[in-house]
């Protein structure tokens, strides 16, 4: 490969949550390991691989120049995003009008539904949920009902469409999120899924806020649709959001931004993130993105995808083959595996407390999977160089659940 994904990064020191986030924030962060034992950071959803050089190289060549003052977006920031939509996810048409810049995806999923709901109001999610949308939807004094997923005979993950219909209908609902790709289950939805979810929506007057900021992550044999090219009614009811922070591991400079082809719907979500003046890009954001949707971004995406693939595959098959009671669907996106454990836990007679006591004191690093609405499960970023995720697997296998 042209690029390194082997290589083992040392973040202690370096402004990483994942590493020296350890113990800090009790039934949040995982425990510190025990005496012996490294971190193989595994909770975290950031990648530990290094981003490709020209993020590097167009920040560096930016801060030569020693004024940093207001400036407005550049057409080379809209050009870079309507460049790479169209190469990525085959999207004809796009404009500098249609993209807006959003410190975040999280705060544009706020700012649209503040906009169309008002506090109180009930809100439409699929469980297991992102933990960031429940946080953020119920800290703004929203509702949340859960659709939960379930797994077909083959163990996929899919909408209940009857359930997602009864809920908006029963509860008066105007306003969905919908996680294209899926997180934490990492299903990439097929066209016919999203044409279907997004009649429901249809039928019930829904705004639609979708979150595609894993898009990029596709793993091989999948292709990620994006929600409002479904359909012209699904262009005009959904507000997407977007951002190179998951896809080059650039969290820590933030940046996202959304992609809203109706006029009002993109008027009132502009309105409300401007409000309070703290939505504005910081010029070195503006020059990361640039860089990082170069051509040699698309590289580097392109092999990056072919070792989170073989990272995936080599965790799922080793759970299937050793660790018996765990269930895990492989996902198709994302990085992130999320495992059910409640058939071993029961087995063992275990808690999932104990159980991830076990990982975390040999310094495997795992999150707790009832922060995303599920009651036995665990999620584990497989987004390391295979050596790590091979050492966790032993690991494991060895003290947790073989010990």
């Amino acid at each position: 490969m042209k690029y390194d994904f082997t290589t083992i990064m040392d973040r202690h020191g370096r402004d990483s949550i994942a590493v020296d986030g350890l113990g800090t924030e009790p039934g949040f962060a995982p425990d510190p390991p025990k005496a012996g034992f490294d971190v193989i950071p595994m909770w975290v959803a950031d990648m530990n691989f290094p981003t490709v050089p020209t993020v590097q190289e167009a920040i560096i060549e930016r801060a030569k120049h020693p004024a940093f003052g207001y400036f407005d977006p550049t057409d080379e920031y809209y050009d870079a995003i309507i460049d790479w939509q169209r190469a990525r996810n085959g999207v004809e048409g796009l404009t500098a009008e249609d993209i807006g810049y959003e410190n975040g995806v999280l705060g544009g999923v706020v700012s649209t539904l503040t906009a169309f709901a008002a506090p109180g109001d009930k809100v439409l999610l699929h469980s297991p949920t992102y933990v960031g949308f429940t946080n953020c939807i119920e800290n703004n004094g929203y509702h949340i009902v859960h659709s939960p997923l379930k797994k077909d005979e083959q163990g996929v993950w899919r909408m209940d469409f009857e359930d997602m219909d009864r809920k908006l209908k029963e509860n008066n609902i105007h306003v969905a999120v919908f996680c294209n790709p899926h997180n934490p289950c990492g299903r990439v939805w097929e066209k016919w899924e999203i044409e279907k979810a997004m009649e429901i929506y249809k039928e019930n007057d829904c705004v639609v806020i979708s979150d595609e900021i894993w898009s990029d992550l596709i793993l091989a044999g999948n292709k990620h649709t994006p929600t409002q090219s479904v359909s012209e009614d699904a262009r005009n009811r959904t507000a997407a959001f977007y951002a190179p922070s998951k896809t080059f591991n650039l969290a820590g400079l933030v940046g996202s931004y959304h992609i809203i082809y109706n006029k009002y719907l993109r008027d009132r979500v502009v309105s409300k993130g401007s409000k309070a003046h703290y939505n504005d890009m910081n010029v070195l954001s503006m020059h990361a993105l640039i860089g990082a949707y170069k051509p040699e971004g698309q590289e580097w995406v392109d092999e990056l995808r072919q070792v989170l693939t073989g990272n995936v595959d080599y965790a799922c098959d080793y759970i299937c083959r050793r660790f018996e009671g765990v269930d895990v669907s492989k996902p198709q996106g994302t990085y992130m595996l999320f495992a059910d454990c409640s058939q071993w836990c029961e087995s063992h007679g275990i808690s999932l407390d104990q159980l991830e006591k076990r990982a975390w004191d040999v310094g495997v690093a795992i999150q707790d999977g009832r922060q995303f609405k599920a009651p036995c499960a665990v999620r584990m970023n497989l987004a390391l160089p295979l050596s790590r995720v091979e050492e966790a697997m032993e690991r494991l296998d060895r003290y947790v659940f073989n010990a």
